[in-house]
C-alpha cells in the first residue's frame, strides 16, 4: 500500500457512552479508488464508525487523518466541507420536493436573488444522466417515484457534495436483485473514477461481488482488514461471529427423548413471502419441536418469523395453521390461531415501559378476549403472581413498573405475557440477548421444559452455541433466502458456519 493512495485514515478511534464503550482504539484505512467494505454483526460498531467519520458524533479518542492532514469532524456540515458523503438505508430526502430540489437543497443555484430553477433543473438532469446512466424527469415531485429511484437520486446529491468519498450505509436492503446490480455498476463505475466508496452491508454475496477490501468489527473492536480476494467465506464468517472454524468443538448437545418422536405439522407454508424483506420459502414447523433459525445478520431469519406471526403482511404464497390455510395472516389472527412472539428488541416492540408488570403480563391475554370482555383484576393479578413465581421474576410488587426491572427479568416478563395465552407455537427472537448469564441459563431451561410439556418453539439466536444445544432442527438462512436445514447428529456449530458460508471451507 503505498501512503500516496491513502486518502483516509482513522487511528485509535474509540466512542464511549455512558456505561457502554462503542468503539475501543478501531484502526481503519481507505485508499483512493477502492470498494472497502464494513463487516460485523448487531453492536459490532460499524454504525458508531461511520456516524463519527460523518460528524454525527465525537470521537472521545483517536485522530483522523484526511489526505495527509489531521482533522476535526463535528458535525455533518463539516463532514460534507470535508468531500464526505453518506446515503442511508433509509432515503432522507424530501418526498414532496422534486428531484432536483431534492438533489440541490441547501446548495441552490441563484440568480438575483432567486433560485435560478432552469440551471437548476439542468444540473440535475446533467448529473443524473451523465454519473448514474438515469433519465428521469427532474421536475416531478421525488414521491413519483420507486424506492430504487429515490435512492439514486440520494446517490446523486451525495456525489455531487462529494470531493472522493463515498459513504453507502445499507443501500441495498430495499432494492431487488436487479436494482441492486445496477447499484453495482454505479459503483465500479465511481471507482474506475477514483472514487473511494465505504459500503456497509450485512449481505455475505454482495460483499464479493464488488469489494476490494473487507475490514472486520465485533463488540466495538476491530478484528482486522483483508484483501477479499484473499479471505474465504468461512474465514469472514468465523471473524464475525468470534469462532474459529478451524478449531471450533462439537457443541454438548442437551438430549432430548422426543428427538427421534415422529410429529405431525402444526404449521405449513407455501411459497410465503414479502417482497424486499423476506423472499419466498417453504418450511413445515411441527408439534413439540424447537426448531432453529440460524444466520448472520440481515439473513432474513427475524423477517421470516415476523412474517409466519403477521407483524408484516406476507405479499407471496400461504400459511396453514391447525389446518387452516391464509394467504396472509396478521397478529390478532395469529394469537387467535395460538401463535405467541416474543419480539427481538424488546424494549422498543416488547414491554410498555409506563405499564406495570401486571399489565404488561395480561396484555396478549386482553388483546385476545377483545376489548369489550375486560379481564378482571382478580383474575389479572392471579395470572401475574402466577407467572411471577413460576418464571422467578423478581420484583417487590407486581405494581412495579416493567422499565425499573434488569433486562433479564423484563423478558421473563415478556415470556409471561405470550405463556399466559397457552400458545401452540411460541417465537423466540433474541430471547438471552443482553441480559445476564443466570438469567440466560434460566430461560434456555423454561425453553426445554416448555417443548418437552408439549409446546412448539421457534428459536432464534444469534449464539450458535444456544442453537446448537437445544434445538431438534436448525433452519439457516442466508441474503433472505433459507440455504438448508440440519437436524440431529448434523447440527454442530461448525455445520451451521459451514452451512451459511455456502460449503467453502
Amino acid at each position: 500500500m503505498s501512503d500516496s493512495n491513502i486518502v483516509l485514515e482513522m487511528k485509535g478511534i474509540s466512542k464511549i457512552f455512558p456505561g457502554v464503550r462503542a468503539l475501543s482504539n478501531v484502526d481503519f484505512t481507505l485508499e483512493k479508488g477502492e470498494i472497502h467494505t464494513l463487516m460485523g454483526e448487531n453492536g459490532a460498531g460499524k454504525s458508531t464508525l461511520i456516524k463519527v467519520l460523518t460528524g454525527v458524533y465525537e470521537i472521545n479518542e483517536g485522530t483522523i487523518i484526511l489526505k495527509g492532514k489531521e482533522i476535526k469532524i463535528s458535525c455533518t456540515q463539516e463532514a460534507q466541507s470535508y468531500g464526505i458523503s453518506t446515503v442511508y438505508q433509509e432515503v432522507n430526502l424530501c418526498a414532496n420536493l422534486t428531484v432536483a430540489e431534492n438533489i440541490y437543497i441547501g446548495r441552490e443555484p441563484m440568480k438575483n436573488g432567486s433560485i435560478d430553477w432552469k440551471k437548476m433543473n439542468e444540473g440535475a438532469t446533467k448529473l443524473l444522466q451523465e454519473r448514474l446512466n438515469l433519465k428521469i424527469d427532474v421536475k416531478k415531485v421525488l414521491n413519483n417515484y420507486s424506492v430504487a429511484v429515490q435512492q439514486m437520486v440520494a446517490i446523486a446529491r451525495a456525489v455531487d457534495i462529494s470531493k472522493g468519498i463515498l459513504i453507502l450505509d445499507e443501500p441495498t436492503s430495499s432494492l431487488d436483485e436487479n436494482e441492486v446490480q445496477q447499484l453495482f455498476k454505479i459503483m465500479k463505475k465511481f471507482k474506475q473514477e477514483g472514487m473511494s466508496i465505504i459500503f456497509v452491508t450485512h449481505f455475505l454475496d454482495q460483499v464479493y461481488e464488488v469489494s476490494d477490501k473487507i475490514t472486520v468489527l465485533r463488540n466495538g473492536e476491530l478484528v482486522g482488514t483483508y484483501d477479499a480476494d484473499k479471505l474465504s467465506r468461512i474465514e469472514l464468517v468465523s471473524k464475525m461471529i468470534g469462532k474459529d472454524y478451524g478449531e471450533i468443538e462439537k457443541s454438548t448437545r442437551i438430549k432430548k427423548e422426543s428427538n427421534n418422536i415422529k410429529r405431525d405439522n402444526l404449521i405449513q407454508i407455501n411459497n410465503f413471502g414479502r417482497v424486499g424483506t423476506i423472499n419466498s420459502f417453504n418450511m413445515e414447523i411441527k408439534k413439540g419441536e424447537i426448531l432453529g433459525f440460524a444466520g448472520l445478520l440481515g439473513s432474513g431469519r427475524s423477517e421470516c418469523a415476523r412474517a409466519i406471526f403477521g407483524i408484516d403482511k406476507s405479499t407471496s404464497g400461504s400459511i396453514t395453521i391447525n389446518g387452516k390455510k391464509y394467504s396472509y395472516i396478521y397478529p390478532q389472527k395469529a394469537i387467535e390461531e395460538g401463535l405467541g412472539f416474543c419480539p427481538e428488541d424488546r424494549k422498543i416492540e416488547g414491554i410498555v415501559g409506563d405499564l406495570t408488570i401486571r399489565e404488561n403480563i395480561i396484555l396478549a391475554l386482553q388483546a385476545n378476549r377483545g376489548i369489550f370482555k375486560y379481564l378482571p383484576m382478580k383474575k389479572q393479578q392471579e395470572v401475574a403472581q402466577k407467572y411471577i413465581d413460576l418464571l422467578k421474576i423478581k420484583t417487590p410488587s407486581m405494581e412495579q413498573k416493567i422499565s425499573n426491572l434488569s433486562g433479564g427479568n423484563q423478558q421473563k416478563v415478556i415470556l409471561a405475557r405470550w405463556l399466559a395465552t397457552e400458545p401452540k407455537l411460541l417465537i423466540l427472537d433474541e430471547p438471552t440477548r443482553g441480559i445476564d448469564i443466570g438469567a440466560k441459563g434460566e430461560i434456555m431451561e423454561l425453553i426445554l421444559a416448555l417443548a418437552k410439556s408439549g409446546m412448539t418453539i421457534l428459536f432464534i439466536s444469534s449464539e450458535l452455541s444456544e442453537v446448537v444445544k437445544c434445538c431438534d432442527r436448525v433452519i439457516v438462512l442466508r441474503d433472505r433466502n433459507i440455504i438448508g436445514e440440519l437436524s440431529g447428529d448434523e447440527i454442530e456449530e461448525s455445520n451451521i458456519m459451514k452451512t451459511i458460508a455456502g460449503g467453502a471451507n
